[in-house]
């Protein structure tokens, strides 16, 4: 079948497409807005918020690992999507309610509410693509068009929502925007359950036979505990962070061994994968302030129009999205005009290069603000172009790099030890945000101007050094990943 085909897509892919849509449409609108409410409803300090916000991350992609594996091993991933939308829609519901109990000074409901969206979320990410993978063939050639369209779906959703929510927000109140994304999940349960026939032959094997009502009582007992046990972690956020930190070396120290059981060249392409796994750590700490210090940025230093169209500073995010959808399809086709000829290491260590260049351009940004303190809104539009270019060589092919260099037998654990890069990435990036909370009571433009530019200076100059070294180790890297290629021509040529 012709590449040209890549809207001719069974079935059931279009289920797909429409719940990833509806699920980040939910997702993207409140995470849009969260650190900007847990400030101006909640009370909290800028860097409380920020630090808050990257313990509530992190949780969410430590779940997922748990998610995928209860979809694939325990109750389906069909069921494990279903479910995974309900508890997130209770969790957005529950946040929509926070607004009223903040009034009364009260603060206890939105953790609840956040210990929802962190399993809920857990149960349902990891789900949807692996049924996807599942509805094709082996060697089908429309599966990497429809993985292109699937990714699609997730930015789409992202940037409707996040130019909505933010307006919804400001002009009829953050309960209302939060019931916004509450209806995204809404839409996706109902949608999914009412076209189940669709993918009625479709799963893993949990999903091709009937599951007991004890196991998915337990399943379901069990993410409702597990949600008000992430309530209290993310109340009690030294605990939450020894945790991680336990659970993370103690995962390195697994994959450590593992690699040390190999030897020759499946050892040192695990290396190579560890390696290219600390890079991501680096982008994702940067990614992450796009909902905390950049959303900040934009609300106190920058101008609210795009292209002279008003907007509201959360809607910035959005950009993000839209540069993905404009430059993925031109990365493809450089991509597959260059080949082999750049390599994976070399695509991260420019994708490094392109993230630090979006925080140096803020950075020298502030240079040009005008008497007032505000620069001008080209200047993030052209940071959020770098930051998402820079996505799609790192986080974009994040998952393709392990499965190139990690032995299959070592797949799924690999793929854990990814979303923990994102996980650490989340508390690192909370921390780095709070570098920027601006004190309660200082609303001095000029001030909050120095304190960006410092600091998105000493971050792009920072990730400019990582990039240097990224750059001086990727022939090395190069070299160990086409080891393999050489390997298989000989096999061939004997």
């Amino acid at each position: 079948m012709s590449d040209l085909n890549i809207f001719k897509q069974p079935k059931p892919f279009y289920l797909i497409f429409s719940v990833e849509f509806w699920e980040r449409f939910g997702f993207y609108g409140m995470q849009a807005i969260l650190t900007v409410y847990l400030v101006k409803i909640m009370g909290l300090a800028e860097s409380e918020s920020f630090v808050l916000f990257g313990a509530f991350s992190a949780l969410l992609y430590g779940f997922m690992a748990i998610g995928g594996w209860i979809g694939d091993k325990v109750i389906g991933t069909k069921r494990a999507i279903t479910l995974g939308a309900l508890v997130m829609m209770v969790g957005y519901i529950l946040l929509g309610l926070s607004t009223a109990s903040a009034q009364t000074g009260s603060s206890s409901l939105i953790y609840i509410a956040m210990g929802f969206i962190t399993v809920g979320n857990g149960l349902f990410k990891a789900n949807p693509s692996s049924l996807l993978a599942k509805v094709y063939p082996e060697n089908d050639p429309r599966l990497d068009g429809a993985f292109t369209l699937y990714y699609m779906a997730i930015n789409l959703g992202a940037l409707i929502s996040m130019v909505l929510t933010p307006i919804i927000a400001e002009k009829a109140g953050y309960g209302l925007a939060f019931g916004m994304s509450a209806a995204g999940l809404a839409i996706t349960a109902v949608n999914f359950v009412l076209c189940k026939g669709m993918v009625a032959n479709v799963g893993s094997s949990a999903d091709l036979k009937p599951v007991g009502i004890l196991k998915m009582m337990t399943v379901i007992i069990g993410s409702i505990l597990a949600s008000f046990v992430c309530s209290y972690l993310l109340q009690q956020l030294t605990l939450a962070h020894i945790i991680l930190v336990v659970a993370g070396v103690c995962i390195v120290a697994l994959y450590f061994r593992e690699a040390l059981k190999i030897s020759g060249l499946e050892r040192k392409k695990m290396l190579v994968a560890f390696v290219l796994m600390l890079q991501g750590i680096v982008f994702f700490v940067l990614y992450f302030q796009m909902p905390t210090s950049l959303n900040f940025f934009a609300i106190h230093n920058v101008t609210h129009d795009i292209l002279g169209f008003g907007v509201e500073p959360e809607q910035f995010q959005a950009l993000n999205s839209f540069w993905i959808m404009v430059a993925s399809p031109i990365m493809a086709i450089i991509y597959g005009r260059l080949g082999d000829k750049l390599s994976m290491p070399f695509k991260f260590a420019i994708g490094m290069a392109l993230c630090s260049l979006s925080f140096l351009v803020l950075g020298w940004s502030v240079n040009f603000a005008n008497a007032n303190g505000i620069v001008s809104s080209n200047w993030l539009i052209i940071s959020y172009l770098f930051q998402s270019l820079g996505e799609l060589l790192v986080s974009g092919l994040g998952l393709a790099m392990v499965a190139q260099l990690v032995p299959q037998r070592l797949m799924g654990f690999a793929m854990g030890m990814w979303f923990l890069t994102s996980a650490t990435a989340a508390v690192i990036a909370g921390w780095v945000a709070s570098l920027t909370s601006v004190p309660k009571g200082v609303e001095d433009p000029i001030q909050t101007l120095t304190l960006y530019g410092e600091v998105f200076s000493k971050i792009g100059y920072a990730t400019a050094i990582i990039t240097l070294v990224t750059f001086f180790i990727a022939p090395k890297l190069t070299k160990i990943c086409n080891g393999e290629n050489e390997i298989k021509l000989e096999e061939a040529q004997a």
